[in-house]
């Protein structure tokens, strides 16, 4: 571990050399990746150079104890080891958490989409509930969002709605959120108070662009049509909507959000390009984990990942056993806690497996 450790630290003082040079800004992305990289190794080396001087101190305490006979001295030093031998281990492990391989998406922006599933009406209602919930949140951390389609249901909610979210480790927090969604409570359409089960899927996408993904356009059929919803005349005089369709894998993706045609199939090649990545990439992540998948990173859309139950007030992460009592507060947005304990045990897995870099 010290010599990855090392390592960090020289690369991090050659980084830092390659950011003050006269000519480093001549070359803004490669700027931009540096400037990442420095920020991300700086949070390693702090950490690192904390646990060298505890150790060096931990020796000179214990070099006190075996030399020293002043009795006023050993007791110092036996003090200091009291605190110092616990703060080792605590920088230990914290160590090791920054020492897991990052996801190389967990920085890039993403798409989502929500489809209400089994249940009807309510599914509907609940897949509108999700949104605002992820609305409030998005709002929270300082993210900005962009609707890219929806198609809204007779009785309120969506059927389904697809909207993009760019900001700072966007698909790091949200891609926990990808899964089927289970909420149980009395429907506003149920006479006899019953309480129902209903579902809403939610996949997030990470954003990708030619250099992730290279898309062939010949396999790539588009067609155009008159967009429906509100809009005016507008909607009615010009086909702005866009369907593309990947052939080999029939994968189809709908626009009609913005009056550009133009717009809409940028943004519908956005989507077909993240969707296309995603199979691919749970593909290669199958291959790699055929024997054992990882507890909370699978990201399977038939999983039940989360239960809101609103007659008991609770929600439960069903992947991490994981349970609140606080269910408006959570579908007013906040979901923090949620994330933050299923990235705990998404890196206790990884330790498990000894996935260090």
């Amino acid at each position: 571990m010290i010599e990855k450790l090392v390592a960090i630290k020289d690369r991090f003082e050659e980084v830092g050399q390659l950011l003050v040079q006269p000519d480093a800004m001549s070359d803004m992305k490669a700027y931009s990746k540096l400037s990442k990289e420095y920020k991300d190794l700086e949070k390693i080396v702090k950490v690192y150079d904390e646990y060298q001087n505890v150790i060096d101190n931990i020796a000179s305490a214990k070099e006190v104890l075996q030399t020293e006979k002043d009795e006023e001295f050993r007791e110092m030093a036996k003090m200091e080891l009291d605190e110092l031998v616990p703060r080792e281990e605590t920088l230990e492990a914290e160590i090791k958490v920054l020492l897991i391989p990052k996801d190389p998406d967990d920085q890039k922006d993403v798409i989502m989409e929500i489809r209400a599933g089994a249940g009807g009406d309510e599914a509907a209602i609940f897949a509108g509930d999700l949104y605002r919930m992820y609305d409030r949140f998005i709002e929270t951390k300082g993210w900005s969002k962009e609707l890219i389609s929806l198609s809204e249901a007779s009785s309120g909610g969506f059927k389904e709605i697809v909207f993009g979210v760019s900001g700072d480790d966007v698909y790091g927090s949200l891609k926990f959120e990808s899964g089927v969604h289970r909420v149980q409570r009395v429907p506003v359409t149920e006479s006899q108070g019953r309480v129902h089960t209903s579902a809403a899927s939610v996949a997030v996408l990470p954003e990708v662009d030619e250099v992730d993904f290279e898309l062939n356009m010949k396999d790539v059929k588009k067609d155009t049509y008159r967009s429906s919803g509100a809009g005016g005349q507008h909607v009615n005089k010009t086909e702005s909507a866009v369907r593309l369709t990947h052939l080999p894998t029939n994968t189809v993706v709908e626009c009609q959000d913005g009056r550009s045609q133009h717009k809409n199939y940028d943004k519908a090649l956005q989507v077909l390009r993240s969707r296309l990545y995603e199979k691919e990439l749970k593909k290669q992540q199958d291959e790699i984990a055929s024997d054992r998948k990882s507890l909370v990173g699978s990201g399977d859309r038939s999983d039940k990942i989360r239960t809101y139950n609103y007659p008991q007030g609770r929600v439960t992460d069903h992947r991490i056993s994981y349970s609140v009592h606080n269910l408006p507060t959570v579908m007013d947005g906040q979901l923090a806690d949620f994330i933050e304990n299923l990235r705990i045990a998404e890196n206790a897995d990884k330790l498990q497996d000894g996935s260090l870099e």
